[in-house]
Formats: structure tokens, sequence, C-alpha cells
């Protein structure tokens, strides 16, 4: 089985904006190549919103060099931005968003979701470009839930879903509908108490397994509590065992290094000082757009 390297946890919750009560569990600043192509992710756990007419979120802020990707578990969100992408994505949708070389985007719990209140879960994910493609024109993914695959686990101990990259089960290929510019693979799933699964994952991708809620043991021996990632070495294995304590709910990443320099500040994420030096100048002289306001 694969060799566990390091598993972190984080119970600290800050606030993005006034809509997004997240628990970041990893990011590039403190694990930078080990965790390439990937390089932040935030958990909104479970919270709960009352009904209000006002809006809740993240005002109009910039992104170059990187993807990000939205996983809505619970609660809705619409999106905008000033390449001309948008819309809603609710409960068991993916939203991904390559800023490339660069847009202004907001993020607002749905009008819907607002007006009922309730529970809201959400994950964000980054994932970086390769330096050939940081200055790609940006693009927007709206993925329904019924477009991802969804692989039923035997005995009814829950599923998996692959959202980019391919999973095989049964000797059956899976493909997500999410296109990538790197190999990666997004996966997530569920898996209830008392049960066991192996997944195998590509030798060459550094992997990480998030577990979000409940409470796992992994390849036999590894305790972990929820808000929790798991990283795991390079050594030529494929194979990971999953077992659940509690009803448990995960993320796999894997993702072929790309072993290029990381030089990020705030919402920029480029390959040398001077590419942010030069995304700020272009933010500041308005080449990032606007997003258009709604008539």
């Amino acid at each position: 089985m694969k060799k566990i390297i390091g598993v972190y946890r984080n119970q600290n919750m800050h606030w993005v904006g006034d809509g997004f009560p997240v628990k970041n569990l990893f990011s590039y600043d403190r694990l930078g190549q080990a965790i390439s192509p990937f390089l932040l992710l935030d958990y909104a756990a479970p919270y709960h919103f009352s009904p209000t007419t006002q809006q809740h979120g993240v005002g109009s802020h910039p992104h170059r060099g990187f993807e990000t990707v939205t996983l809505a578990y619970q609660g809705g969100v619409t999106h905008k931005d000033s390449a001309g992408g948008g819309g809603q994505i609710k409960t068991g949708d993916v939203q991904w968003m390559t800023a490339g070389a660069g847009l202004v985007h907001e993020e607002f719990h749905s009008e819907e979701f607002a007006n009922t209140g309730g529970l809201f879960e959400m994950v964000q994910l980054w994932v970086n470009l390769p330096a050939a493609d940081k200055m790609t024109a940006p693009k927007y993914q709206a993925i329904e839930a019924q477009e991802i695959p969804v692989i039923e686990l035997e005995q009814g101990a829950g599923h998996i879903r692959v959202i980019a990259g391919r999973y095989i089960a049964d000797d059956a290929e899976h493909s997500g509908p999410a296109s990538t510019y790197s190999p990666v693979n997004v996966w997530d799933g569920e898996l209830k108490a008392e049960h066991l699964h192996h997944i195998h994952v590509p030798v060459d991708h550094n992997v990480l397994v998030v577990v979000l809620s409940g409470e796992m043991q992994l390849n036999g021996t590894q305790h972990v509590q929820d808000s929790s990632i798991v990283m795991f070495a390079q050594d030529g294995e494929a194979d990971i065992q999953l077992q659940a304590l509690k009803d448990s709910k995960f993320l796999v990443l894997t993702g072929q290094p790309l072993n290029e320099p990381i030089q990020g500040y705030g919402p920029f994420v480029m390959n040398t000082k001077d590419e942010i030096v030069q995304a700020f100048n272009d933010f500041n002289s308005g080449k990032f757009g606007e997003i258009p306001v709604a008539r």
C-alpha cells in the first residue's frame, strides 16, 4: 500500500467575505511542490444561514494563473465574471473556473438559498496551471450533478463520483466531465461506517486524501479525523485502503507534479515575482475587465 507521509488537521474557521465560513485544509505556501499541481483547499463545513434578502458572499475580486473549483454539497452559489462566465451551482454541482490570463469575478449565495436559508456546505479547490497555460483565455465550466459519473460501492457501502480524470472500477473506466490542463483526478465520495474500499491512484502523481466529515482509518493503521488531509509518498505504490469508522465524506486528489516554480501573492499565482508585479499592473490598469452590470 502507498506510504503515508503526513496527516494535517485544521479546526480553525475564518470568513471569506460574509458568506463562506471556511477551514483552510492545505495551502501551497506551506506545502509547495509536495501538493503540485494543487494549491489550496478551503472547506466550508455545514453552517446554518437564516433566510435573508441580503446578498452574502464575496464581491468583485481578481485571479490570474490558476483555476478555482467549487463543489456544492449543500446550498447554492451564483457566479459572475468579467469573461462572460456565470451561472448558479446547487447541491451536487461543480463549477470549474479557469482564471488563466486574468478575470474579475464575484460569488454570492444564490437568491433561492438566501430566501429559504438552511445548511451551507462547499469546497473550493485551487488547481495550478502549467507555465505554458497561465496566460490562456479565461474559461468557465458549469458541471451539473447529473453529468458526474457515480460509482456505487458494493454492499451499499457508499459511492464515488468522478469529477475530473479517470477512475477504474471492475475493469470499467469512468471519465469525469471536467477538462483540465494537466493530468489530475478529482474524485469525491461517501463511505458508510464499518465499510472498507480500496482505491488505485497513478504512481507518478502527488496524492492527497481529504477527510471532510466523519472519521476514517487509512491503510489499516492511520486514524484520520474530519477536516484533515493525508499526504502520500511517491513510492511506486498505487493502492490506498479507505475504512470508515463513522459515516464519512472524502475527496481524493491526484495530479502529475508540474515541477515549476510557484510564486504567489493574494489572488495571483505565477512562476516569478516579475509576473506577479505584472499581474497587479494589468489588474490596476483595467486589463482584467469588469463584471457586466445587469440591466
